[in-house]
């Protein structure tokens, strides 16, 4: 599968959506409309997969359906990867729910402006195939909600230009300080943080 490569040059982000099942509906065009970042490349994979529904928490995914995004890792090497999902509002809580970690492996999501949700990616992909100073997020837009897609285009559009993921974390931290901090606490306690990055979050949480 080729990708769409807007810009040039460094930092690389690769933002993948139509993961699987129908959830190309509602997040595909949004990436076919994005435009190329001020500074460095923008790779997109607008439609990973349609029709067949593996999560992306299942070890298979990424050997599978999923394989297209691994050759793209393992290609591009990006600083910044971004997977767009879609949920059904009825899953809400599911997903947000402090238990999360326990019942599926994986820190809650973040609920942000119009139930559009902010979560780490897959530990198989995360831990696998990047560095820890990479940023890789997912976001989630609910479905049948036009103001959730408008906001989660909008967080999209934003995330092109963002160059490492401190400068992502100290946007988060003035925009939404309890979700930001709720995400250093899950990834120090999930992927771990060496001993300089604990102390830089540390000051900059304050």
């Amino acid at each position: 599968m080729s990708y769409n490569i807007l810009g040039d040059g460094k930092p690389v982000r690769l933002f993948v959506a139509g993961l699987h099942g129908n959830e190309w509906k509602d997040t595909t065009d949004i990436l076919e409309n994005i435009e190329a970042p001020e500074k460095g490349t923008l790779v997109t994979i607008p439609l990973v997969n349609k029709g067949n529904y593996i999560s992306t928490l299942d070890a298979n995914y990424f050997t599978e359906i999923g394989q297209v995004i691994i050759d793209a890792v393992e290609e591009l090497q990006p600083d910044v990867y971004i997977e767009l999902h879609s949920y059904s509002a009825e899953n809400l809580e599911k997903l947000t729910e402090p238990d999360r970690l326990q019942r599926v492996g994986v820190p809650a999501f973040s609920r942000l402006d119009h139930d559009v949700l902010l979560g780490s990616v897959a530990p198989s992909i995360r831990r696998n195939y990047f560095p820890q100073e990479a940023l890789c997020l997912t976001f989630e837009i609910q479905k049948e909600n036009a103001l959730s897609k408008q906001y989660a285009a909008r967080i999209i559009n934003r995330m092109k230009e963002f160059t490492s993921r401190d400068e992502f974390i100290e946007c988060m931290l003035r925009r939404y300080p309890k979700q930001a901090r709720k995400a250093i606490e899950d990834y120090r306690n999930f992927y771990g943080l060496s001993a300089d990055e604990l102390k830089y979050y540390e000051e900059i949480r304050k």
